[in-house]
């Protein structure tokens, strides 16, 4: 995970959010890519939609690493990754990172860092372990009180999940790792939606 610089908001509209998505699925690739601003104006000129020429140009793309699942927040940002190549993991997060902060740089006219550093980061060393952070992940939106059902929050892979027939487009690769029933997951995600929330008030009252 990573979170802005004194907790600036580095997601303002849809388009924001958009923008980190794209580069998610893009710097997952492993192959040699090019810029990516360099990318949408090659989408641009060809009068094609991100996804078709991202599908044109990688039909069949070699991944350096696997999302299994994520959540973008105003302030930060959440992933579980699983590393297919040496350094996959650092080398995707270095991209997606830098490539937001010029963006939203360039966008709001101002300099400088926007992370408050190098991604913080747990090696997951048991399924249970894997199941739990998972509902952590998903839960995010709802302990932050940005909703009251995780799957409201259109900025996270908790409908790939639940609804995996239903998303257009998947992000994440996570049925080799976490196999279990979308009705089942739900279950398992929201019976916790208010001890998470609870969690989270106590926390804030020990911190303070």
């Amino acid at each position: 995970m990573n979170k802005s610089i004194a907790g600036y908001k580095i997601f303002n509209d849809e388009i924001d959010y958009r923008r980190m998505l794209r580069l998610i699925e893009y710097f997952s690739i492993s192959d040699a890519l090019p810029k990516f601003s360099y990318f949408l104006k090659r989408c641009e000129d060809m009068g094609k939609t991100f996804e078709s020429y991202l599908d044109q140009c990688f039909p069949d793309p070699n991944r350096s690493t696997d999302v299994l699942a994520y959540c973008l927040m105003p302030t930060h940002v959440h992933f579980i990754l699983r590393q297919r190549k040496r350094s996959g993991i650092a080398t995707f997060m270095s991209n997606v990172l830098n490539s937001y902060s010029r963006y939203f740089n360039i966008k709001h006219k101002r300099k400088g860092p926007l992370w408050v550093g190098k991604f913080k980061n747990v090696m997951i060393e048991s399924d249970d372990q894997l199941w739990h952070l998972s509902r952590y992940v998903h839960l995010n939106p709802v302990t932050s009180y940005l909703t009251d059902k995780a799957e409201d929050w259109n900025f996270s892979s908790y409908l790939e999940y639940i609804t995996p027939s239903g998303v257009h487009r998947p992000l994440c690769s996570y049925g080799e790792y976490l196999q279990i029933k979308p009705r089942q997951y739900r279950a398992f995600v929201e019976d916790q939606a208010d001890y998470q929330r609870d969690l989270a008030a106590i926390k804030n009252l020990i911190l303070e």
